[in-house]
């Protein structure tokens, strides 16, 4: 996501004086949420789902990123194609339904009946003879880039060059290189939809401020949140402690505990691919904004992922995705895991809420960022970029 690092002293991550939020009008404004749309979820790669939500040739599935609805449709090779969900004729939907199976190998309007191949390619207007200069080949459907990686299916609607793909992470999707994710299978959907605009969830991901408050049991688990910390170099006498293992002050699960969980204990297989430094993390995370992140643990990754609804609305989806072995396994306890990561979204989504009702404030124009607030200085740095891009600013 090429966010910039913010100005740091020596090793110390944080800033280095007090900096201002983006406006508030930005949280709750429908035009500027309008803008957003366009200079950001209609240029960026976003995450729609993982591939086997569309397991045969035929099955489709249609998404709303902002006003734009997509279909993705299996062709009867197997392959994955994207499509604006919008008929070439006067811009009817072709698919109405969220998901299903197609009766044949077509796309067929609902309303004048245009018919196209699963590529998308124009193939008949029935009942009507066309006009002589009518091309069929210059009514093919408007397609949609595409890629799967890990399993995950991903849409730029903005095409293949705006934003190269392996750019867009952060860090480098080779970051889960060792976890397998292609095989995973999805044990648990978790849905929400949040009265907060979608960069209030960021922003809340990108600090720790409030985990000694809002998260205790999180704090517990990873004792260095219970400092109002994210890693070890966010602390500013870090260095005092830099022979430290105390996870305290270096970061990384409770002596103990090996993955996020209501016990911190690990029932049922691990991966057998992570190193040792990935083990003795617990958690590693990957991010690509504007719409996913994910979170590598030792038996299991959580992907969450975000759809804007409105200016103060966002549908928030996490999934956890777990070795098909390990949901056979007897010893396997699935809610060990998702009711710890449950009750912490929850958390999350509430305070967020919270947020979003206080910048209603017409007396609060802007906020202030302290120094431990680093990460949201890069984000609001990169909306800012975004804006300037697409001459939105």
């Amino acid at each position: 996501m090429s966010m910039e690092k913010p100005e740091t002293s020596g090793s110390y991550t944080g800033l280095r004086r007090t900096l201002e939020t983006l406006p508030s009008l930005y949280y709750r404004d429908r035009l500027h949420h309008d803008r957003e749309l366009r200079s950001i979820w209609y240029r960026h790669w976003i995450y729609l789902c993982r591939v086997d939500a569309i397991p045969q040739p035929r099955a489709f599935r249609t998404f709303e990123i902002g006003d734009q609805s997509i279909v993705v449709v299996r062709d009867e090779g197997g392959a994955l194609r994207a499509f604006h969900n919008t008929c070439r004729h006067r811009g009817s939907i072709l698919c109405a339904a969220s998901e299903g199976i197609l009766d044949s190998d077509h796309l067929i309007c609902p309303y004048h009946r245009w018919t196209y191949s699963l590529s998308g390619a124009l193939l008949r207007t029935p009942n009507v003879r066309p006009a002589a200069d009518f091309d069929p080949a210059r009514h093919n459907l408007y397609d949609v880039a595409l890629k799967v990686w890990g399993g995950f299916l991903y849409v730029n609607l903005a095409g293949e060059e705006p934003n190269a793909f392996e750019a867009a992470f952060d860090p480098h999707p080779a970051t889960l290189e060792n976890w397998p994710l292609e095989t995973l299978a999805v044990a648990h959907t978790y849905r929400r939809t949040l009265s907060c605009n979608w960069k209030i969830f960021w922003e809340n991901y990108n600090e720790c401020l409030h985990c000694p408050g809002v998260h205790r049991e999180l704090s517990r688990l990873v004792p260095i949140y219970g400092r109002a910390l994210m890693s070890e170099h966010d602390d500013p006498d870090w260095a005092a402690h830099r022979d430290s293992a105390d996870p305290r002050y270096r970061g990384g699960l409770r002596e103990g505990a090996l993955t996020w969980s209501l016990d911190g204990k690990v029932h049922g297989p691990q991966f057998s691919t992570l190193s040792e430094a990935e083990r003795r993390a617990g958690f590693t995370y990957l991010t690509m904004l504007p719409s996913m992140f994910a979170l590598g643990h030792v038996d299991h990754v959580r992907v969450v992922s975000l759809r804007p609804l409105g200016p103060e609305a966002t549908e928030l989806t996490a999934q956890w995705l777990i070795p098909p072995e390990a949901l056979r396994s007897k010893e396997f306890d699935l809610a060990n895991i998702v009711d710890f990561a449950v009750r912490v979204l929850e958390e999350d989504g509430a305070a967020c809420e919270l947020n979003q009702r206080g910048l209603r404030s017409r007396r609060h124009e802007s906020g202030v960022l302290m120094p431990p607030e680093y990460e949201l200085h890069r984000f609001h740095d990169w909306i800012r970029r975004q804006l300037d891009r697409a001459g939105d600013a």
